[in-house]
């Protein structure tokens, strides 16, 4: 407890995502001694994980399944937006069954509230949908074909037997999958998505994606489940239910942050950190840019998630080696396209029932090399309350990855919209660009750390940044790895930890999501976890 008279340290937080609130919120709950100050660059919470709302139309940057396996992680959920204690508007209408919680709020008449959802998530290749991750169902050997069939055996059992060095993506996935199936699935896919071949990206990023799965991964799981196998072990890409906040992911960050301003705590928002002032191994405070204008704040402690490369950047005295590292990182940007229209003209062939009888898919992957399209959401299926006329439209968000400042991320909205739905057409999710009542376009910077250029030296970077005594990285690009919504929380919980109780070493905040087993004490199928690619 504080003393009477004892001055309270100040801890400056960047950042208004998962892993900034979290922080603030674990700090001003976990002790008396600090006043807390969050920075946030734009107007909204949440970072990648915020939600837009266009004309009563909901849109998830990204797509957010809520599933951890850390038991904090999942309590702090569940006390920031309770379970479901009643059914949805959709559950109701087609009398689908759902899990809910005694005494839970109603999604009907409550908004704080979680729900659970169905997980479906396809790849549509060849005008064929497949299970995503591929499954071994009738439907994949039938869309297949006897002699691609064969082909992928063939290729699957040619990499059992010469094993390449795991020295890069490409070779990761081939010795996993086999070079047919990784052609077929993966090649394409990964190259939209980083702008890079995977033969030029490090393999870390897929070992930490792909934990688990394989040929023999997915073998295993399809046993498991044929013989009803209890309390085994479930691949994050395999889970069939998922919690996801009404409102969409955006709620879950703007509860924690009125929670934050309750406990006495301060969120400045359109307030870019361009300064972070050192004196010597020491952060003294930062600068903010605010309305034009350089406003400097002094404080005790740091945290920061936003891009490792601006941070450094706005640093003195940095050393010529770090410096050079922290400016070579490479981030993949994101764009979207909300599109509403009627209907689409994808059948739905599964035993789901839905609203208007749509494709049941949270999100469809786009294996076909003929557009850019990476995915695309149907936000009905994530929410009922995503839609504003959910009995009478379909909304879908179109995503695209690009590169800040290259000839996509400039478009117009016009021009933008148009590239999409004349590709929405293409794929046959609609017959004619006129069906499309309205559209919006949104724009992600550095959503997604990239593993290629300097990053194979990132170790460099984190040793110096270890040596600055109160500053600690936290979350997807506080630390530039490919985090989930409960690891980037979990860095939080790390600092938190670190700095209430007085450690100096900083390797378990920069572990989270590393071991091939962190957190993984609760394995059985009522596990949460989040999933975001």
């Amino acid at each position: 407890m504080k003393t009477e008279g004892m001055r309270m340290k100040k801890a400056l937080i960047i950042g208004a995502g998962p892993a900034g609130l979290t922080a603030a919120y674990e700090l001003l709950t976990k002790s008396d001694d600090y006043q807390v100050v969050v920075f946030e660059e734009t107007e909204q919470f949440g970072g990648i994980s915020r939600t837009v709302n266009y004309k009563g139309n909901r849109m998830d940057m990204g797509g957010h399944r809520f599933f951890s396996k850390v038991p904090e992680v999942n309590d702090w959920w569940q006390k920031m937006l309770p379970l479901q204690g009643a059914p949805t508007y959709d559950d109701i209408v087609l009398d689908r069954p759902m899990k809910m919680a005694e005494g839970g709020p109603d999604p009907e008449k409550e908004d704080r509230v979680m729900l659970r959802r169905h997980r479906v998530s396809r790849i549509l290749f060849d005008s064929k949908f497949y299970d995503y991750p591929i499954s071994l169902k009738a439907e994949t050997f039938k869309n297949f074909g006897l002699l691609t069939t064969l082909k992928v055996g063939f290729s699957y059992m040619g990499s059992v037997f010469h094993k390449r060095p795991e020295d890069n993506l490409e070779n990761l996935y081939i010795n996993n999958f086999g070079k047919k199936l990784y052609s077929m699935f993966f090649e394409y896919y990964t190259e939209n998505l980083w702008g890079r071949h995977p033969s030029e990206i490090d393999a870390s990023w897929g070992k930490q994606r792909t934990k688990g799965l394989s040929i023999f991964g997915i073998i295993r799981d399809y046993l498991g489940r044929l013989f009803k196998v209890k309390n085994r072990k479930v691949n994050t890409s395999l889970i069939e239910e998922f919690s996801y906040p009404k409102l969409g992911p955006g709620q879950l960050w703007e509860v924690t942050a009125d929670e934050i301003k309750k406990l006495g705590g301060t969120i400045i928002m359109n307030a870019k950190v361009v300064g972070i002032r050192k004196d010597g191994d020491h952060v003294k405070g930062v600068t903010y840019l605010q309305d034009g204008q350089k406003i400097d704040v002094d404080g005790d402690v740091v945290i920061s998630s936003m891009p490792v490369k601006d941070l450094v950047a706005g640093m003195n005295d940095v050393p010529a080696e770090p410096a050079r590292i922290a400016a070579g990182l490479p981030y993949r940007d994101y764009m979207t396209l909300g599109v509403l229209v009627p209907k689409l003209n994808l059948k739905n062939k599964t035993d789901i029932r839905t609203m208007g009888n749509i494709v049941p898919d949270n999100w469809v992957y786009v294996q076909d090399r003929t557009v850019k399209m990476g995915r695309f959401q149907i936000y009905n299926n994530w929410s009922p309350y995503l839609v504003k006329d959910l009995e009478h439209t379909v909304w879908v968000g179109l995503e695209y990855f690009c590169f800040e400042g290259d000839s996509m991320w400039n478009m117009t909205e016009d021009e933008f919209a148009k590239m999409a739905i004349d590709e929405m057409v293409k794929l046959g999710l609609i017959d004619n660009a006129s069906e499309v009542i309205d559209y919006h376009m949104e724009r992600v910077k550095k959503a997604y750390p990239a593993y290629f250029d300097t990053y194979d030296e990132m170790d460099k970077l984190v040793d110096y940044l270890n040596t600055i005594d109160n500053l600690y990285c936290v979350g997807r690009n506080g630390q530039h790895r490919y985090n989930n919504i409960d690891h980037s929380m979990c860095t939080s919980f790390e600092v938190v930890n670190n700095i209430l109780s007085g450690a100096t070493d900083r390797s378990n905040i920069w572990n989270v999501n590393t071991e091939e087993e962190y957190h993984e004490t609760n394995t059985s199928e009522e596990a949460d976890e989040v999933e975001i690619d």
